[in-house]
């Protein structure tokens, strides 16, 4: 079943963002003119995103082969935090809601996450944090600031501490599943008002990142949802892995998988039911 909260087309047909994204459309639009004909850029709308994903950093502390984002992991790509904040600041004058600090390097490991997340609140924004959970204390640290808007979701695609290391392999050898989840606990004694889930991908036989193979997880979907249960997660989300496709987009391929897609999707099915 499909959640009402990942139906993006009705959420752009909400009356309140008609105004926002015709202004939008009109100057892609115009952009795309200008470009064609040689001249320059039209100033884009004086308006910001209602909400936008924001990587602190590149640097990773994991060498996962299912990564959307490992060819920019571990760049020299840097901001000047002074900027990104004067950015932000001008974008919550222009409408910016929320923001998702999320993968693209972990947020976590990035040296001023808890103050850059304080910051954000003081903006009253919505955040939001997509982890690998590797650093649950940095986690503990911002839960007080965190509202019922909010979220943090861990990346964690396994329900054993073997296939965890398999498809993760993170540079802290003896990190496992079972010290990740220990922080769950933790985090919701110290604010249980905000949403934290169990994210898991799910990867069939046969699927691949750069023609390099991904570990199939399908049989252990229970036995992660046993775990996010028991360590009082608040929910698991479960969603396809992505491969690249040949113009660079990602894309979910089933015809990849090693057996029938038809057997693929009914052992994914049972798994969930």
């Amino acid at each position: 079943m499909t959640e009402s909260i990942h139906d993006f087309t009705a959420k752009l047909r909400q009356p309140s963002l008609r105004a926002h994204l015709l202004d939008y459309v009109r100057w892609r639009k115009a952009l795309r003119r200008a470009r064609a004909e040689g001249r320059p850029d039209p100033a884009p709308p004086d308006r910001a995103p209602i909400s936008i994903n924001l990587d602190l950093t590149t640097a990773c502390n994991y060498r996962c082969d299912h990564c959307i984002d490992w060819d920019i992991l571990n760049t020299k790509h840097r901001h000047d935090e002074e900027t990104l904040r004067s950015a932000i600041c001008t974008m919550v004058e222009r409408g910016l809601h929320s923001v998702i600090l999320i993968g693209g390097g972990e947020p976590t490991i990035y040296p001023g996450f808890a103050d850059f997340v304080h910051f954000l609140k003081d903006l009253e924004l919505q955040v939001a944090v997509v982890s690998n959970g590797s650093r649950g204390d940095k986690l503990l640290e911002i839960a007080d600031v965190l509202k019922e808007r909010d979220w943090v979701r861990l990346s964690l695609d396994s329900g054993s501490n073997e296939l965890f290391r398999t498809m993760h392999k993170p540079v802290k050898k003896s990190l496992s599943l079972d010290e990740i989840c220990e922080w769950i606990p933790k985090i919701k004694a110290k604010n249980p008002n905000f949403q934290l889930g169990f994210s898991y991908i799910i990867v069939w036989g046969g699927a691949s990142r750069d023609d390099v193979a991904i570990h199939e997880n399908i049989d252990e979907i229970v036995m992660a949802t046993e775990r996010a249960r028991s360590y009082g997660f608040d929910y698991i989300s479960l969603k396809p892995v992505l491969e690249r496709g040949d113009e660079g987009a990602e894309v979910m391929d089933p015809s990849a998988a090693r057996e029938e897609q038809a057997a693929v999707i009914a052992r994914i099915r049972a798994a969930v039911d």
